[in-house]
């Protein structure tokens, strides 16, 4: 817990005690806990679309009902105060936001954070923030997030992982960050649950933190350099169109100037030239003519993958 405490009393540029910060295995099962403590039946949560394609479950396991809000490309799909603004009613409890986001990499910027907790205390809802990519920005993008700003200081809860930033999602070591209050009344529920957490994972996450996590720093370079590879070879080809992400570990192609859905150019580009795609409805609706491309995989496999997309993607257009 201090060593929690110190890394985000160092980041945020504020105190952040020990007892704001409760731990479990993963971010999963911190988002989890954390909707189980703020909403039951009758209450909504206004989650973007697309959104992780685990977000619907743990919201609705609370009882509460998932509202999506459209995150537009022509905003970087970061998401918008405005569009928020449209879907609170009396039953809304929760803002959900994901920044860095999976699955298109947006961040979130200040101006788009200030905006979106203005309307949080006008309506007096809570802010939870999924933050796993934190570590995963590429340069040129800033990280923010709503814990930096202390006026909305009693109504933010953060979650995080050492999953992504250190390569060890195996481990299932997460937390979450918020008032005292909130995890004052949350520690029942953990305790409920999982009556405790195993001290060498503990000791574990603590010395990972301890230092800037080179794990991260080589993801970041190598991600960021495959990134801007799709965006060269594909970006404007027989209909195809790249979304940069600026961050994390996907970026999104939009399939829909090729004639075809997402869901059906990923089945028959896996069927007809062997690649293996996510179609983008995966995520959400607003991303049904969109695919997610990993940036996981090798500099050598991407290229052949970008050579077989490009001979998929002409073939539909001279068919």
């Amino acid at each position: 817990l201090k060593a929690l405490a110190d890394r985000y009393t160092e980041r945020r540029k504020r105190a952040i005690s020990t007892d704001q910060i409760m731990c479990f295995p993963g971010t999963q099962t911190t988002i989890f806990s954390i909707f189980l403590a703020l909403t039951e039946s009758g209450d909504e949560v206004l989650v973007g679309d697309p959104m992780y394609a685990t977000y619907e479950g743990v919201i609705r396991a609370s009882g509460a009902a998932v509202v999506p809000v459209t995150l537009r490309p022509e905003h970087g799909f970061r998401m918008q105060a405005s569009d928020l603004a449209l879907k609170i009613n009396n039953r809304t409890k929760v803002i959900f936001l994901n920044s860095p986001h999976n699955p298109t990499g947006a961040v979130l910027r200040k101006d788009d954070i200030a905006a979106i907790g203005a309307l949080a205390k006008s309506h007096d809802l809570w802010i939870v923030c999924d933050e796993v990519y934190e570590d995963m920005i590429f340069d040129g993008a800033e990280f923010a997030s709503p814990l930096d700003d202390i006026t909305l200081a009693d109504r933010v809860i953060v979650a995080c992982s050492i999953s992504k930033s250190h390569a060890a999602a195996g481990f299932r070591s997460g937390w979450c960050v918020g008032p005292h209050e909130f995890t004052k009344r949350l520690l029942p529920v953990s305790e409920t649950m999982l009556f405790g957490n195993q001290p060498f994972i503990a000791d574990m996450t603590a010395l990972a933190l301890s230092a800037p996590s080179a794990v991260a720093a080589d993801m970041r370079e190598r991600f960021a350099r495959r990134a801007d590879q799709l965006v060269t070879r594909l970006d404007g080809v027989a209909g195809l169109k790249v979304h940069r992400p600026s961050a994390g570990m996907f970026a999104l192609v939009d399939v829909r100037g090729t004639g075809l859905s997402g869901l059906h150019f990923a089945g028959r580009l896996l069927d007809e030239a062997l690649v293996g795609v996510m179609p983008g409805c995966s995520f959400g609706p607003v991303l049904s003519g969109w695919l997610r491309l990993a940036l996981s995989a090798n500099d050598a496999d991407i290229g052949r993958a970008c050579d077989r997309i490009i001979a998929f993607a002409e073939g539909l257009s001279t068919g």
